[in-house]
Parts: C-alpha cells; sequence; structure tokens
C-alpha cells in the first residue's frame, strides 16, 4: 500500500510528530478551549489556526531543504546531499516559533 514513498527514518519521525500533535491539540482544545489572538501573523488566530499555519511552513521548509541540499552540500564542500535532520529539526523550530508567537 505504501511503497510508493520512501519511508525513511526522518520521514516517519515526522509525521508521527505531526499526529502527536494533533493528538495533543485535540486533548488540550477539549481541556481549555482556545481564544483568538493576535501574534506576529496578520490575522487574530487560535490554537488550530497556528497550527495548521505552522504545519504548512514546516513542509515548505522541508521541500526548499530537499531541493538546495545537493547545492548546499557542494557549497559547504561536504560529499553527498546534507542530512534531511536539518531540515527536520529546522521546521519543527518554525513551528514552535509559529505556535508561540504566531
Amino acid at each position: 500500500m505504501f511503497e510508493w514513498m520512501a519511508w525513511t527514518l526522518p520521514v516517519a519521525v515526522f509525521f508521527t510528530c505531526i499526529v502527536l500533535m494533533l493528538v495533543g491539540m485535540t486533548l488540550w482544545e477539549i481541556k481549555s478551549p482556545t481564544v483568538m489572538r493576535k501574534g506576529f501573523l496578520p490575522i487574530e488566530t487560535t490554537r488550530g489556526d497556528r497550527l495548521f499555519i505552522g504545519l504548512l511552513s514546516a513542509a515548505y521548509l522541508n521541500l526548499m531543504f530537499v531541493a538546495i541540499s545537493g547545492w548546499l552540500a557542494v557549497q559547504l564542500g561536504q560529499e553527498g546531499d546534507l542530512s534531511i535532520w536539518w531540515s527536520f529539526v529546522a521546521s519543527m523550530g518554525l513551528l514552535v516559533f509559529v505556535m508561540r508567537k504566531g
């Protein structure tokens, strides 16, 4: 069923984190309903809005990293592409930033 996708460890960890975040946010919403607030984003958002925006941002950051990892490895003088773990850590950092300050 999933033969079409390259299920590497970073991909599995990334999707596992997304599932855990969705479960955690659902439980948090049940326990403490959210209120609208305004951060650096140009709109008032709820926790769910910020999670969605953060997940989209994380996905685009990962795609950009995959697109430039070969070029970046050459610029840094490394053989082969850079590890996808770098983009995973950066995308999770971006997600946390959007959730806290967005």
